[in-house]
């Protein structure tokens, strides 16, 4: 996997990322334009028309995030739209995308775990990068994301991470913060807290569920174009989520658009209940352990891509907040295309594993 260390200001950000990712960018927008067309019946130049409306919301409203991806459409050589575009992706197709995944915050006396399977069609593996962020005044970055989007899955040097989730509600709010900027204004924060409030004073664009942790505490921030609820964590110290809101938003219709989401959100909370028993400390290999089953394949926590489920797993991530650091799994971790053997840190010699620190 390609790995982008970015540094300075937010243009010089955005064009380090942009020149270093230029093929994969440009893989980016052609996957994405079938996709509008397919799930939207909208053209590239519609597609491109209506990110001009959150192009110019951006240019007044967040700056910075409009200098970034003017930056990463100049080092790539697209068009800025194009870039808004892969920005504002789930807000330009009404939250259709279906993307399954499933997530875990788990803080013990020890470890402040963060993990999620991430979930999409096979085709965007290769097009996904890391990213490493450096920028005055704010936490240092480490994220995986899709090549082009300024904002997606990692943490910070301030131990704030986040996690993803798409959940299906109809509607978009054009003047509302886009899911992906709302990633990354999280994971520029220095708490949970700070990022929770940050997102609530802009509203949301589009719906979610984002997963945003620290060393102490963990808070699952649903929200759709209207509505905000926030899942805190159970009496072992657990969030657990997939792709169906779990909480009430008034004058807003889940459409439960993965019917297995449910399922998935069962099998990972018992699944954590057994490993946590009587108090037990989860050790970084149980923890990764727990997203590889299979139970309701293909359409399980560690998904396979079949007409049926529609995705599958493309990586795993597991971070401990705590220690500032992650593992990230590509492929369906159950195939293992590596091994972490008793820790984190050692991991097989001919593996691909990624380990990100602080």
């Amino acid at each position: 996997m390609l790995v982008v260390e970015c540094e300075g200001t937010p243009y010089k950000i955005g064009h380090q990322h942009g020149t270093a990712a230029k093929t994969q960018i440009g893989r980016c927008i052609t996957f994405y334009a079938s996709l509008f067309l397919k799930n939207c019946k909208q053209t590239w130049p519609e597609v491109l028309a209506h990110a001009s409306s959150f192009e110019k919301h951006a240019l007044r409203t967040w700056p910075a995030y409009h200098e970034e991806m003017r930056g990463i459409a100049d080092g790539a050589g697209k068009e800025l739209l194009e870039i808004v575009a892969l920005n504002v992706r789930t807000e330009i197709n009404f939250g259709l995308f279906s993307d399954g995944c499933t997530a875990l915050a788990w803080h013990t006396e020890e470890n402040a775990w963060l993990a999620q399977n991430w979930d999409w069609m096979n085709a965007q593996k290769e097009n996904l990068i890391i990213t490493k962020i450096t920028q005055p005044g704010k936490p240092t970055i480490q994220q995986v994301t899709e090549a082009g989007i300024i904002g997606k899955i990692g943490f910070n040097s301030a131990g704030v991470g986040t996690l993803l989730n798409a959940i299906k509600v109809r509607g978009v709010n054009s003047t509302g913060l886009p899911v992906h900027f709302g990633l990354r204004m999280a994971l520029e924060s220095e708490s949970a807290d700070e990022a929770v409030k940050r997102l609530e004073s802009y509203g949301m664009a589009s719906s979610a569920h984002i997963l945003i942790a620290d060393p102490t505490k963990a808070i699952g921030l649903e929200f759709t174009k209207s509505t905000f609820a926030k899942c805190h964590a159970d009496e072992l110290g657990r969030v657990v989520h997939a792709n169906h809101l779990l909480l009430p938003h008034p004058g807003e219709v889940d459409t439960m658009w993965l019917k297995d989401s449910p399922v998935r959100v069962k099998t990972m909370a018992e699944n954590a209940s057994v490993l946590g028993r009587d108090g037990h400390q989860p050790t970084w290999l149980e923890i990764s352990k727990l997203f590889e089953d299979e139970q309701n394949l293909p359409s399980a926590i560690c998904r396979l891509e079949t007409e049926v489920s529609g995705s599958g797993t493309l990586f795993n991530i597991v971070m401990d907040l705590k220690r500032r650091k992650a593992v990230v799994r590509m492929g369906r971790p159950s195939e293992a295309e590596y091994i972490i053997r008793r820790d984190f840190t050692d991991v097989h010699p001919d593996s691909h594993a990624l380990i990100l620190e602080f």
